[in-house]
């Protein structure tokens, strides 16, 4: 898995492309935490559209990603979720406790 990351008004964007499975989380953690630490975003969007695959990992690294940010006083969001991560998505039942949808009806 890579990741992309932008920084725009307060805004840290976390743009994640490819497979996202336990061995990705691993890595992935440590980076995101040092963008959050370095950018100090009240926002932080976790950006799905070019991620193909994803596991109960993804949804631990999300959580991890909104807890971070709560404990800042920020918000975290998922946008943009194919297929198959949107499903594991759902199954989680991780809505109820952050936003998630496309990018337009996300920021409503």
């Amino acid at each position: 898995m890579k990741i992309f990351s932008a920084y725009k008004e307060g805004r840290l964007t976390l743009y994640l492309h490819g497979e996202l499975d336990h061995h990705g989380v691993k890595n992935s953690m440590d980076l995101i935490d040092k963008l959050i630490d370095e950018f100090m975003p009240k926002d932080c969007i976790v950006e799905l559209s070019k991620l193909n695959f994803m596991d109960s990992s993804g949804i631990a690294l999300i959580l991890k990603i909104h807890k971070r940010m709560n404990q800042r006083g920020g918000r975290a969001w998922v946008e943009n979720a194919d297929s198959q991560p949107l499903r594991v998505i759902d199954a989680s039942g991780i809505d109820r406790i952050m936003k998630v949808g496309l990018s337009k009806e996300v920021m409503k």
